[in-house]
Formats: structure tokens, C-alpha cells, sequence
């Protein structure tokens, strides 16, 4: 593939999944001077998303027809793939020669680097992007953005990255973001659970759970979950940081099925991703609508 120019404003940018992460970094491009093309199943976000100044399209075909670049935030690789190579009218056919994919969904990396093989046959690069912050940071585009590929690549997309992340590390080849991505996931999600389960201890033993946060948080017990969930979301019982269970269940799956393909142990790995199903399980079908927190908050230990 021919060497392109980095990719600058007023660029088409097509973005296919306006979610509650997928919208706001939309809008931070738009606010950057990008043209956003944007699709989402969801009338109400594309709406949002015409409403802030980028254009709403029908399909996701539709979106990526022109781009520059296309950026995916969806659900899992699975669908990823889906998107761009199946169906009467995959993303491939309607992006030109030479464009980009910005994959920036929580994907399985070796699965990226699949893709990417199948998208370098048809004369289309990709970078694994995905980001972590949340939704409150992807509003303000102070995201933390890993990015992986080729270095032809990555050198297309830092304008597009910087419209969304406060910073950008680039991580290795393709998939080693999706890889980064993965195990931070997994080390957030044993925090978690740790730290609910020590509250709940606690206060069953009469300890008060908004001192134990304090001492936590000037101790080595200290992590994400001590500092920025505990009395944000589970203490006080409001239980809506927006995460949703059956994507931590995802995140954490994808870092021990890595550490299996690699032959590496990982036990622990697996102990944490069992509770994760098993949460799943006990919630049923509410899980894919029901936060983090809102569940973990609830352990009885």
C-alpha cells in the first residue's frame, strides 16, 4: 500500500457505533473540525450526532463511503468484522483504496490481526485504537487512547486520536493495543471485585464503609475502584457509572483467552473471569443493561 498523508481537518471521518463512548468521541471530532459521518442502529443517536453538527447516515456503508477514515467503537470484535467484511453491504466496498480503519472497539487482539490481514488484501490499512476513561472523559476528550500497527499507519491518525484523548500511547503492532486494552481490564475488574468484597466484609464486622474508603486510599489497598467508584457510585447506592456487566465480562474473557493462546499461566485470570460469568448468569437478561457496580455493590461475601 502507497504511503498517505496524515490525516487533518475538515477530513471525512466515518464513525459507526454511537453508543454512550461512541457519540461523545464523534462529537469531539466534529468540534475538531472533522467531518463525521455517523451511523448507529438508534435513531436517537443519530439524531444526537446531526445535532451537534456531524451528518447522520442510514447505514454504516453509508457512512464510510468518502472517509478518510473509519472509526468502529462497537460492542466486540465479532461484530467488527461483521460490519466491515459480511452482509449485501460491508464497509470494505464503500471505503477507497488506501483508507483506514480506526478499530477502537475492546476487541480480541489476535482476532484484529486477522482483520487486518483480510483488509490489507483489499488495499485498506487499520490501527487498533481502543480508549479508557469512561464516558465522563470522552465527553471532555481526555480519553487515554492506546493505538497499535504498522508505523505508516499510526503516523495517519494522531490529529484524529488527539481530538478525542488527553494521551496516546503507542503500544506495538497490531492487536498490541487490543492486548493493553484487554489486561487493563482485567486488572481494574480484580480491583473491583476486591474492593466491594473488603467493604462488604467490613461492614458486616461494624466497620463504616466511607472510613474504610478513606483509610484505603492512603494505603496500599488503594486502586481505581477505592478512589473513583466507591463512594461515586456504590456507597451512596446510585450504581450508574455506565459500565455495563456483560462488557467487563468481555474485557476480562478476552485477557485470559490471550494468555491461554500464548501457553501462559494465568490462574487468577481465570478465577476472575469465572465470577464474572457467574455474575452474568445470576442476573440472566438484565446483564447487558446492568452497570458494574450496581451488581458488585450488592455482594453478600
Amino acid at each position: 500500500m502507497p504511503k498517505a498523508d496524515a490525516i487533518v481537518p475538515p477530513a471525512v471521518i466515518g464513525f459507526v457505533g454511537l453508543g454512550k463512548m461512541g457519540l461523545p468521541m464523534a462529537q469531539r471530532l466534529v468540534a475538531a473540525g472533522f467531518a463525521v459521518h455517523g451511523f448507529d442502529p438508534v435513531a436517537d443517536a443519530r439524531a444526537a450526532l446531526a445535532a451537534s453538527g456531524g451528518v447522520a447516515c442510514a447505514t454504516a456503508s453509508e457512512a464510510a463511503a468518502g472517509a478518510a477514515a473509519v472509526i468502529t467503537m462497537l460492542p466486540d470484535g465479532d461484530i467488527v468484522r461483521s460490519v466491515m467484511l459480511g452482509g449485501a453491504t460491508p464497509i470494505v466496498a464503500a471505503m477507497e483504496p488506501g483508507g483506514i480503519l480506526i478499530e477502537m472497539s475492546s476487541s480480541a487482539p489476535l482476532a484484529t490481526r486477522s482483520l487486518g490481514a483480510d483488509l490489507a488484501a483489499v488495499g485498506l490499512g487499520i490501527v487498533d485504537a481502543p480508549v479508557s476513561g469512561g464516558v465522563k472523559k470522552a465527553v471532555a476528550g481526555t480519553l487515554s487512547i492506546m493505538v497499535g500497527g504498522a508505523a505508516d499507519a499510526i503516523a495517519r491518525v494522531p490529529a484524529i486520536l488527539a481530538a478525542m484523548g488527553a494521551a496516546v500511547f503507542e503500544t506495538g503492532g497490531l492487536g498490541s493495543a487490543h492486548a493493553m486494552k484487554a489486561l487493563n481490564n482485567y486488572v481494574s475488574a480484580a480491583g473491583l471485585i476486591a474492593a466491594c468484597e473488603a467493604v462488604r466484609i467490613g461492614a458486616d464486622f461494624g466497620l463504616d464503609p466511607a472510613v474504610m474508603t478513606d483509610i484505603l486510599n492512603v494505603s496500599t489497598g488503594r486502586n481505581n475502584t477505592t478512589e473513583n467508584k466507591l463512594k461515586a457510585f456504590i456507597l451512596n447506592e446510585a450504581y450508574d457509572s455506565g459500565f455495563g456487566l456483560a462488557l467487563m465480562t468481555k474485557d476480562i474473557g478476552i485477557a485470559a483467552d490471550l494468555a491461554t493462546a500464548l501457553d501462559r499461566p494465568a490462574p487468577f485470570s481465570r478465577t476472575v473471569a469465572e465470577f464474572a460469568r457467574r455474575a452474568l448468569d445470576d442476573l440472566g437478561p438484565t446483564a447487558d443493561h446492568t452497570e458494574v457496580d450496581r451488581y458488585l455493590g450488592r455482594l453478600k461475601t
